[in-house]
């Protein structure tokens, strides 16, 4: 797998900030914050950090940075950043995440080799150290992987750090906030991969080796076991590629979990899509490399799951092809038989996503789930709807969509649910078939919903549409453009959430 710079340790400092041993501290400072407030930092730094706010030149707006050297021979920094964290009462776990990454992509801009963050706000302790290791860790990205030209430096030594508090605890949070956000990079680098890199094939390689080295139980179908499955809708997907389909399926099942639930999780790999003979238009194409981010999201969920130790038991289904127009490519008008035995007439070929996760839903609940989530770049009509910054829900019962949609706030994965009434699905009747794989531009997030819950039988489902949020059009203060790894997090953290959906 090419190089992704997610190696560095983070360590827990509890104490007075002034005992910190780094090169730069960084301190969140909030729009409101009265010189009082700032006291200390002023007298470690020769009053520079009190004249800075006087004047103006730092105000305490959101993702604001000042470099400001330390003077005072009793404070073990060489300088404090100050970030600002903007209004006070706005602060949240996604605030702080963010300001720690904006920190950490700053400071590797910097060279620098040692950096501490400081925990600030009400928030709970083990809540803050969370995000903030993760957001450390998001800093490290570094999409420029193909460059010959100098790149970011090399990710420092990171320290979350905090005045008071329980260290284990601290630590124990940090530990899960490093194996989010580094499994988050993970994901970020797979999608970021140009698809002359990452073919079905390759992608099928690299997931297998990441589920084997976290103890993941892992099984690659070919096209002849996908076959043997019944598998016509990926299949039929595949047919335009050279490269052949694979199915890849991992398994966590911990000793002495229950027998349920089975948490299912589904993942859209389509490692190039050009819509097949409904060709897309020519500008912007070169984006659908992406187009298996949602594949991505599972594989390394799947890997921070087994780190974490997941309870219960958790299954990840990845359909993974190319939808391309060669000369056995779908066309209009084709009718393709499920695994499941449903029947889809094809009305464009550019609706591939919902084919492939269709045969995929219906395997899992083969494999024992109980309960599905899966994840996609599936629709321009999504984005549309909600934009770039908030992801897609869709689902049934409404408790298990709800479920899914606090547990994606919590991980930083902004999600709103839309409705999948059944008179939607009037939209995807067909004459000659079950039903048509698309209903048009008409609520088309919903309608591509409303096929897929046709595999999910009577399991609870929830599905996350993340064409809008899987890939950064222009780069944040805290994030690079490019991929964003979304969908991650969530999915890792909805397993530990069990008991209040079980």
């Amino acid at each position: 797998m090419a190089p992704t710079g997610i190696n560095a340790e983070v360590a827990v400092a509890v104490g007075p900030l002034a005992d910190v041993e780094t090169e730069v501290l960084a301190v969140p400072v909030f729009e409101e914050d009265s010189p009082d407030v700032l006291a200390r930092l002023d007298a470690a730094t020769g009053g520079e950090v009190g004249r800075l706010r006087t004047s103006g030149e730092f105000t305490g707006e959101l993702y604001e940075l000042a470099f400001v050297p330390v003077v005072s021979g009793a404070w073990r920094a060489a300088r404090i950043a100050l970030v600002g964290a903007g209004p006070r009462q706005r602060v949240s776990s996604e605030r702080v995440r963010k300001l720690a990454a904006a920190v950490s992509l700053n400071a590797r801009k910097r060279h620098v080799a040692r950096l501490a963050f400081c925990l600030c706000g009400e928030l709970p302790q083990d809540e803050a150290a969370q995000a903030a290791a993760e957001g450390l860790m998001l800093g490290e990205f570094d999409p420029g992987l193909y460059k010959n030209e100098k790149r970011l430096g090399a990710p420092p030594a990171y320290t979350v750090a905090h005045e008071y508090g329980d260290r284990a605890a601290l630590a124990a949070a940090v530990t899960r906030g490093r194996l989010l956000g580094e499994s988050s990079n993970l994901a970020r680098a797979l999608a970021n991969e140009p698809s002359n890199v990452l073919t079905p094939g390759v992608f099928a390689e690299r997931a297998a080796a990441l589920a084997e080295d976290a103890g993941l139980g892992v099984e690659v179908l070919d096209e002849q076991a996908i076959a043997a499955l019944g598998m016509g809708l990926l299949l039929g997907v595949a047919r335009g590629s050279d490269e052949p389909p694979h199915l890849v399926v991992l398994r966590h099942d911990p000793p002495g979990a229950p027998e349920r639930p089975v948490l299912g999780l589904v993942g859209k790999g389509i490692t190039f899509d050009t819509g097949g003979i409904s060709l897309k238009p020519s500008a912007g194409m070169e984006r659908m490399k992406d187009d298996m981010a949602g594949g991505a999201a599972v594989v390394c969920a799947m890997r921070a799951i087994a780190r974490l130790g997941a309870p219960i038991r958790v299954v990840g289904v990845v359909p993974t092809t190319e939808n391309m127009p060669g000369s056995r490519a779908l066309k209009p008008g084709d009718v393709l038989r499920s695994a499941s035995g449903k029947t889809v007439e094809v009305v464009n070929t550019d609706a591939e996503g919902r084919l492939v996760l269709g045969d995929a839903l219906w395997y899992a609940r083969e494999l024992g789930a109980t309960h599905l989530v899966d994840v996609a770049t599936l629709t321009g009509a999504c984005v549309v709807a909600l934009g770039k910054v908030t992801s897609g829900l869709f689902g049934a019962p409404e408790w298990w969509v709800d479920r899914v949609r606090r547990t994606a706030l919590r991980a930083g994965d902004r999600a709103w649910p839309l409705p999948v009434d059944e008179e939607y699905f009037e939209q995807l009747k067909s004459e000659i078939a079950d039903f048509a794989n698309s209903g048009g531009r008409p609520a088309g997030a919903i309608t591509a919903a409303m096929f897929m819950k046709q595999f999910a039988g009577d399991r609870p489902w929830v599905h996350m549409d993340i064409a809008g949020t899987a890939w950064l059009e222009e780069a944040q203060p805290y994030q690079p453009k490019g991929a964003t790894g979304v969908g991650v997090r969530t999915l890792a953290e909805l397993p530990f959430t069990w008991r209040e959906w079980s």
